[in-house]
């Protein structure tokens, strides 16, 4: 059944846009028409910040276990369709649904109770005759892109509200379903008028719009480091804060004395999630010139863990990239990586067999990678690994760290010290050491072209909040 979205929400109504133009979602395993998702314009967007701007004078002085219990009932909305969500999101998105129920689903419901407990937990410090309050920013614009389309939203619309702001939420045209869903569950707990609002559009428009509004205060923004450079310019314009989460190219140091298997494993597992389609993926394996060759071929004999599936299948495996755009997009690297003269050990440019439909494209590992490459430098956003061998040490650093990102990445040595040291010299927001699991109250950002700016936990609360000092 053709999903439908002609209305969008603002100042607690579904709003139809005036001159509303439509984007087609498209199934990319199927490559269906699965939705269809009004456009709106500038119009809706001024409609949206002026209700946030009203709505932020009573929200933002709400006691805040007030706006706590709104979360709670959002929540709890939430946790109700973990299993609607991961459906939703294997349809749009295209990942499989073992993995959706626990990324796409599961990982936003936690987050979003992680804030529930957070919003009453803001203090005020006194230092002699100062008191220090934090204070709600205000109205703020949060941007998301299709790859982890309610993660995302939740990361910044929960910690928003938290904090006493009001929000308008823009998603990815390539994506938007999800946002709807947490429209509706604002809209059926009776948040308050304005607080939150929901923009549908492009970003050449709506995006801008949102961006340069003088009435916005401050844009959270996850995408390519290339819009970022551009909303940080539009953005300068009125001196809004600016919260970027942007993209990687992150690297899987692998000593000399690690668990050469086990470390293969689980990088090709945190390079390979969600199809390549994470912005913190571990796509450069560093390995010892020693251990080169054996690594080589492991990784060829491991790679076939991950199959080509439906996403819609209980089993564990690939499903496809997001668009057809995308997926040439990763051709073109697989290519020119071909090209620069890396070795392929497994995947490549060619069809998938007994694949006749969807945006797939196979896991491709390369082997004869110089740091140089392009596919080394830049971010593929698909299912591309590059197999890097160092001398020493000092140089996998050096490896590691050449690259203008600065997101993620990856230690494994038997000698947990050994990791730490090699850790506190790799330039990243984060760093795994020997598989070490994300933390949702951990801080989550990068150095360098990554962003700036933090998600998750108490970090990413802070981020809406502005400090005030009164004296007496």
């Amino acid at each position: 059944m053709l999903i439908t979205h002609d209305k969008i929400y603002i100042n607690g109504d579904w709003v139809t846009p005036v001159q509303a133009t439509y984007a087609n979602v498209i199934n990319p395993a199927s490559e269906d028409v699965m939705a269809s998702v009004c456009m709106c314009s500038e119009l809706e967007v001024d409609q949206a910040v002026i209700a946030a701007n009203a709505a932020f004078a009573s929200w933002s002085i709400l006691c805040s276990e007030e706006r706590q219990v709104y979360l709670e009932k959002s929540q709890n909305k939430l946790a109700e369709k973990l299993e609607e969500i991961a459906f939703i999101i294997a349809q749009e998105v295209g990942t499989p649904l073992a993995v959706g129920r626990i990324l796409q689903a599961g990982f936003p419901a936690a987050v979003a109770e992680m804030y529930v407990d957070l919003t009453d937990k803001v203090e005020e410090e006194q230092i002699a005759n100062a008191t220090i309050t934090q204070e709600a920013i205000g109205v703020v614009a949060c941007i998301i892109p299709c790859n982890f389309p309610l993660h995302q939203a939740v990361s910044k619309v929960f910690p928003a509200l938290s904090a006493g702001c009001t929000v308008i939420l823009k998603p990815s045209e390539v994506a938007p379903l999800t946002a709807f869903l947490l429209a509706e569950i604002f809209d059926d707990i009776g948040l308050p008028a304005g607080v939150f609002n929901l923009v549908t559009g492009y970003g050449h428009d709506v995006g801008t719009a949102l961006v340069s509004h003088e009435n916005v205060d401050m844009v959270s923004f996850t995408g390519s480091t290339s819009v970022g450079k551009v909303i940080s310019k539009l953005a300068a314009n009125t001196l809004k804060r600016v919260s970027l989460d942007l993209g990687g190219k992150s690297a899987a140091v692998i000593l000399d004395d690690a668990n050469l298997s086990e470390a293969l494993s689980a990088s090709l597992h945190a390079g390979l999630l969600n199809s390549g389609q994470n912005c913190t993926a571990h796509t450069r394996i560093l390995v010892p010139s020693a251990l080169y060759d054996q690594a080589a071929e492991i990784i060829v004999s491991i790679v076939d863990q991950f199959p080509l599936i439906d996403p819609l299948n209980e089993g564990e495996g690939l499903g496809p990239l997001i668009s057809a755009e995308q997926k040439q997009r990763v051709l073109y690297y697989i290519q020119t990586g071909i090209e620069e003269g890396a070795r392929l050990l497994a995947g490549g440019v060619e069809k998938p067999k007994g694949i006749d439909k969807g945006f797939y494209v196979k896991p491709t590992i390369f082997a004869d990678v110089n740091p140089s490459m392009i596919i080394a430098k830049e971010e593929v956003f698909g299912p591309v690994i590059c197999l890097i061998k160092y001398q020493t040490e000092a140089e996998a650093i050096k490896i590691a760290n050449d690259s203008v990102y600065g997101l993620s990445g990856a230690v494994w040595s038997k000698n947990v010290k050994r990791a730490k040291h090699v850790a506190r010299q790799l330039r990243t927001g984060q760093v795994h050491i020997n598989g070490g699991q994300i933390n949702p109250s951990a801080p989550f950002g990068g150095f360098k072209q990554s962003g700036n700016g933090r998600e998750l936990g108490q970090y990413g609360l802070q981020e809406f909040l502005e400090f005030k000092a009164t004296f007496n």
